[in-house]
């Protein structure tokens, strides 16, 4: 029964290794979208577009409110800044055609699935940078950010993304 044991442990152990040392690289982009402030969309595994702050803000930041419903909690309703999700998208030039699901995805791994025509409705899905005029700070600073996807017709938050490194066009 020992010998088991120990030859599962020696087998988790190399997995895990395995596993850390295939997503070293993932790791390194997911600190330098952090550090960087960027944003990268894709679509069918390929990166169609990445963005920065600049590009973000360039694209006219809008301000709006929504309740962030949290755990256990009664809804507070914020202000937030950033840009319709469309707008981005339209502003990379992004097809869209055959199209029907967005999925953010965090730094922390975190993803959250919308249709596309969700995603386009207008006064929606947003970019965001800001809740109530301070930006959000990153993960390692007790922050939500740099960016996060909110959804502002989505009445329990629940959908939200914090951390928002990656928007995934299926």
């Amino acid at each position: 029964m020992n010998r088991k044991v120990i030859i599962a442990v020696i087998v988790l152990a190399v997995v895990v290794g395995v596993t850390a040392f295939l997503n070293r690289g993932d790791l390194a982009f997911k600190d330098e979208s952090q550090e960087k402030a960027f944003l990268v969309i894709t679509s069918k595994g390929n990166e169609v577009a990445k963005v920065d702050m600049d590009f973000i803000r360039d694209l006219g930041e809008t301000d709006f409110e929504a309740n962030l419903k949290k755990s256990g909690k009664d809804p507070v309703r914020h202000t937030y800044t950033g840009v319709p999700l469309k707008a981005v998208l339209e502003a990379c030039d992004v097809d869209i055609e055959g199209k029907s699901m967005i999925v953010a995805k965090a730094v922390d791994g975190y993803t959250s699935a919308l249709t596309l025509d969700e995603a386009m409705e207008e006064d929606n899905v947003y970019i965001v940078y800001k809740l109530d005029g301070e930006p959000l700070g990153k993960k390692e600073e007790g922050g939500s950010g740099p960016y996060q996807l909110v959804i502002s017709k989505d009445p329990f938050s629940q959908r939200w993304c914090k951390f928002l490194m990656e928007i995934e066009l299926q």
